[in-house]
């Protein structure tokens, strides 16, 4: 049931802002009925809400409705995420503590959901899904980046953010299947993939570092081309 004591009243928001009230409860749903109408209607029920404005919400008679119930499930772990670890609290940690803590905040978040999650994973595995799976996993990188301090306008900001959505998926994977205690498994191979990630960046900033003695492919490829005599 969503507390109306800490949300808005449900009739008063636009119909974008109750798809991402009622996203949760869709979520619970889901675990049982799937990323359908049903999901949608028994989740308005338990908010007491009129299903067929929660299927507007949703658009559930339109193509895409099983991504729309998702990303909207994905914009309101973004926006608890935002609200619980803003910038001035993961300031005083090191980055790899501070992504440590991101991820792990949004795994919590999906705990006891792990049906829910799988159902998602397959929907946004098929082929016609592609393209709006890449660009969420792109916005909650991004997110996570920005509550982490990172103002890199350059080729890092992509490519932190590109690093991070496949660390991100890869760890919502294992966690999906995890039996793990208390998802011990899956917080080792976040660790893992956390560890690899600040190696990699290590490398490359040491690649990128400016100064005579870096690598320069351009002055690689322009000594193959021109030899010196």
């Amino acid at each position: 049931m969503i507390d109306t004591a800490a949300t808005p009243e449900l009739d008063t928001l636009t119909l974008d802002e109750l798809r991402v009230e009622l996203a949760p409860l869709v979520a619970e749903a889901a675990m049982f009925d799937g990323w359908t109408e049903l999901a949608v209607d028994n989740a308005a029920f338990s908010a007491g809400v009129e299903p067929s404005v929660a299927r507007l919400a949703f658009a559930t008679a339109e193509r895409g409705a099983a991504m729309r119930m998702i990303a909207a499930w994905i914009e309101r772990i973004d926006a608890d995420m935002a609200r619980a670890l803003p910038p001035e609290h993961l300031a005083t940690l090191k980055i790899r503590e501070r992504i440590r803590q991101l991820v792990q905040f949004r795994l919590d978040a999906l705990t006891g959901m792990e049906e829910a999650l799988r159902r998602a994973l397959i929907e946004m595995a098929r082929p016609v899904n592609a393209a709006r799976t890449l660009q969420l996993g792109w916005h909650s990188a991004d997110a996570m980046w920005r509550l982490a301090g990172d103002t890199a306008t350059d080729l890092n900001h992509y490519t932190k953010r590109t690093t991070l959505a496949a660390l991100y998926a890869a760890t919502l994977a294992v966690f999906a299947e995890d039996r793990s205690e208390d998802h011990a498994d899956t917080r080792a191979f976040l660790d893992r993939r956390i560890e690899g990630v600040m190696r990699f960046e290590k490398v490359k900033a040491q690649f990128f570092k400016p100064g005579a003695e870096r690598f320069s492919p351009v002055r690689l490829l322009g000594r193959l081309r021109y030899p010196a005599r």
